[in-house]
Formats: structure tokens, C-alpha cells, sequence
């Protein structure tokens, strides 16, 4: 099961326990809330030693992954508990491809001609996916890989009748209009365009939102990346109920 942190705050003059553990089912998807109580004059250390506490009971109760509040400032202490956020680079992957169309519609640059390199240190399923995804909506797709890039090649050829570019040198990469990195590349030196980083768990991921019906069963004050993460992994969301503004990490 995955954790949740949540604060709680106090009502109507009574101050709540400071830690409180109980099973939720957000989507159909159960997860174990703990619940931490922080009031406006609640001092540091005070909360330290409740996360603490909190970040124990879960990992007494089997958890090792948690979704966090927003701007979560007390990391480090869950994992020394053996706790760790849940990733959201699959959702980041996911997205991608939408991020790529939108940030390019944002910066005047027109889809359809735009270049758009994808570099990676393996192939992997997600960026077979987020590869053929970008193919089948831009003319120009680079692909950066070690290996294994001539078998999609061929199958994105005999598929769909799409010409993929292998093997583009660094100044192709760095000349890129949307450049998508799997992996860390600090020898590229991008003068402009669209870099989506979607190695870094830290990159701003822009708005994510799901259908209305959706939205008002999530709790208020998770860490959306995570929590859509998560619910995605337990298949309780699809992900094209997710949408998502413009990508907000960088720019060449």
C-alpha cells in the first residue's frame, strides 16, 4: 500500500493528535493516510519530530512509498524512516508528448515543421511510446540512442510510414526546436528552444488536472504529480484523463 502525508489543522479551538494513521480510497485505490497536525504557531521542531513519528508508524505498518503535501520541506528525515516520494517520471513520460506540441504552440513555433530531438541512454518501453507518439504528430523526429533505435525505425516505417532520423549529431541535438532528454546530457549547449528534462523529479510539471467529476474526489493539498502518479500505477486512472498545461522546466 502507499502512504500519504497530509496536515491536519485544528477546529474549532481543539487541537487535533498530533499523529493520526487511517486506510483511504481516493479513485478505488486504498492508501494509508497519516495524518500530521500543524497549526499556525506549530514551531519547527515540532514538526520534525511529528514527521517523524509519522514517517515510523508507516514503515511499522509496511509502507515505503509516500505521496507528500506540496512544497514538502522534510525529505530527508523520511528517508532515513526508508520512505521515498513516488516517482513521477512515468507521468512525466506520459506527457510529453503533449508537453512538446504545447510548449512549441506557445513559443509561435508551428508543430508540424518543428524539429524534435529525443535522446536517451537505453531504449526502454517509454521512450519507444513517447518516440512513437512524437512521430506520429511532428515530421521531424531525431533519435539519439546507443542502440536498438533500427528496430523502431523499421517498425514505425512499416507501421505507419514514418521516416525517423537515428543518430543526429550534437550540434542536430542542440539545433533541435523541442529537445526531450531521458537521460542528462551536460555536453549539449542549447542556445533557445524547448528542453524537457524528464530524468529530473524536481522540474516543474505545470498544471495537472482530470475530468470535474475526478477532481473533486482527490484531497486538496497533495503533491499532484505524485498522487496522479500513483493512481495511474494502481490503474484506477487513465491517462488520457489527465491533462496538462504547458511544460514549465526550461528553455534552451
Amino acid at each position: 500500500m502507499i502512504g500519504l502525508l497530509s496536515w491536519k489543522e485544528p477546529q474549532g479551538g481543539i487541537p487535533p493528535r498530533t499523529v493520526t494513521l487511517a486506510e483511504r480510497n481516493i479513485l478505488h485505490t486504498r492508501f494509508l493516510c497519516a495524518e500530521i497536525a500543524r497549526g499556525p504557531r506549530t514551531v519547527e521542531a515540532a514538526l520534525r519530530r511529528r514527521v517523524n513519528a509519522a514517517a515510523k508508524r508507516l514503515r511499522r505498518a509496511g509502507v515505503t512509498r509516500v505521496v507528500l503535501p506540496e512544497r514538502f520541506a522534510w525529505g530527508a528525515q523520511l528517508e532515513r524512516q526508508g520512505l521515498r516520494p513516488v516517482s513521477t517520471l512515468s507521468l512525466r513520460r506520459r506527457l510529453a508528448a503533449d508537453w512538446v506540441r504545447r510548449a512549441l504552440t506557445e513559443a509561435g513555433v508551428s508543430p508540424a515543421g518543428a524539429r524534435i530531438a529525443v535522446s536517451a541512454a537505453q531504449m526502454t518501453g517509454e521512450l519507444v511510446r513517447t518516440v512513437t507518439e512524437l512521430s506520429l504528430r511532428h515530421r521531424y523526429v531525431l533519435l539519439d540512442v546507443p542502440y536498438g533505435g533500427e528496430e523502431l525505425c523499421r517498425r514505425l516505417r512499416r507501421e505507419y510510414g514514418i521516416s525517423l532520423l537515428l543518430g543526429p549529431d550534437r550540434p542536430q541535438l542542440e539545433a533541435a526546436d523541442a529537445l526531450v532528454l531521458f537521460d542528462p546530457r551536460t555536453d549539449l549547449r542549447r542556445e533557445g528552444g524547448v528542453t524537457l528534462p524528464l530524468y529530473d523529479e524536481n522540474a516543474p510539471m505545470g498544471a495537472l488536472s482530470l475530468p470535474p467529476a475526478l477532481e473533486e474526489r482527490l484531497p486538496e493539498g497533495a503533491d499532484r504529480g505524485q498522487l496522479l502518479s500513483a493512481l495511474l500505477e494502481a490503474g484506477t486512472l487513465r491517462p488520457e484523463q489527465v491533462s496538462a498545461s504547458a511544460f514549465r522546466g526550461g528553455e534552451g
